[in-house]
Order: C-alpha cells, then structure tokens, then sequence
C-alpha cells in the first residue's frame, strides 16, 4: 500500500483555492482554510518556508511540501467526524493489558503516566537525546515484538510510519498520537491502526495562528486545542 500522503494526494489532491492561509513556524505549520479550519503539522526542526503558489506542484520528495500537505490534510480531514468527548490516551487505553510497549516518538509527559503506573516502555526518537530512550539500531526488531505501539503522527511527513507499521506482528495494537494527525478513517487501512489520537482547534483560531507564527509549539497551544480519538469501526 501507498505511504499516508501519497495515498491521500493521489485520491483527493489539494485544493489551492480552498487555502486561506499556511503559517510557517519554527516548530509547527498550520494551514487555514477558507472555511475557517486549522490542521497542522510539527515541522521536527525542518525549516519550511512556503507559500500557496509553491504548492501547485506537490513534490512528495520534498520534506517542506510534505509537512504542508500533513497540515492541510489535517485541516480537511479533522473537522468531519463527530467527537465524543475529549479524552487522553492514558485514560482511553488500558495499558496494562499489553505486555510489550513500544513509544515511537518521546512524548515526555506521557512517558511519566506509564513510569508512574508501573508499566514498561520502550522509547525510539531519532531527534531526541535522553538516557530513557532505546538506541535506534534496535528499533525495528522491538516494533515487531510488540504487542502495543504508541507512534507519533510526525512519522507520516517524514515517512517512516510504513515500514513501521508493516514490520509489526498480527496481533499488534497501533495508535497514533499527536496534534499532527491526520484523522481519517482512510488511516485504518493501514495495518493494526486502532486508533487515530489527535486535536482539533476552534475555526478561525487567530491565538493558535500566531503562537505558530511567533515559534511556538504543542505546549504553548495546548490550551486552544482540543483532544480528540478515532476509532476503526
């Protein structure tokens, strides 16, 4: 099966005359719609400078088109499902029925919920330095021993959520997590994909857009989004 973005590109493409705006920051993109809806995508220290007109001709190879296509896709895709409640993964998922966890991404705060708990983790980031964290070589022998894995939605942009996702075992439960998700159920075609952990912003969200303008990240937004899960029905 095709990568998430190219898959999506290839069915729905991208609509310039829907893009109100794309905000480039430091530690995020954010493309508005005319509509009024926010997606955005974590850039990981990419630096992305791009205007509406650069994306006449989406370059899959190219990592700045990449994330800005995670971000409009995010904008699209989020605001169509119905929600029922704002939940955390920690309080979704009941953890401690696996017993191998593998963490794709260090989500620090998270990571402490499962310390606190006394559940095991093993932790890959390739961005990140942290005595907690796995050394890398190891990470695909751990993902195919898993019962359970956390990923962040920032391996779609910079795809390696594939591979990943493919090298699990059968009865492997995979969720992704970040406000970089792109939640749509078309990400259930993807192998064990349970659940889709991701956010949504009030339309129009002016606060949002220039805290993304002035460099800011998850934790200075945190306030204005909301915490929302999909399910593979």
């Amino acid at each position: 099966m095709q990568e998430p973005l190219e898959f999506l590109f290839d069915k729905h493409g991208i609509d310039l005359q829907n893009i109100k705006h794309i905000v480039c920051g430091e530690k995020y993109v954010a493309v508005i719609l005319k509509n009024g809806n926010i997606g955005v995508c974590a850039t990981l220290n990419n630096f992305v400078n791009i205007e509406i007109r650069d994306m006449r001709f989406p370059d899959l190879k190219n990592l700045q088109h990449r994330i800005v296509l995670n971000a409009y896709y995010n904008a699209l895709f989020n605001y169509e499902n119905s929600y029922d409640t704002t939940v955390d993964i920690f309080e979704k998922i009941n953890f401690s029925q696996y017993k191998n966890i593998v963490m794709i991404g260090f989500f620090r705060s998270l990571s402490e919920k499962f310390r606190n708990e006394g559940i095991q983790l093993t932790i890959f980031d390739k961005s990140d330095q942290d005595s907690i964290l796995t050394d890398m070589n190891e990470q695909i022998v751990k993902v195919s021993q898993a019962d359970a894995i956390i990923i962040t939605s920032t391996s779609v942009f910079n795809n390696t959520f594939i591979e990943l996702v493919n090298a699990t075992k059968d009865n492997c439960d995979i969720f992704t997590l970040g406000p970089s998700t792109i939640m749509s159920n078309e990400m259930f075609n993807y192998r064990n994909v349970k659940l889709l952990f991701g956010s949504i912003f009030e339309p129009n969200d002016i606060l949002t857009l220039k805290i993304i303008q002035g460099g800011g990240g998850t934790k200075q937004f945190m306030p204005y989004m909301k915490k929302v899960f999909l399910q593979n029905k």
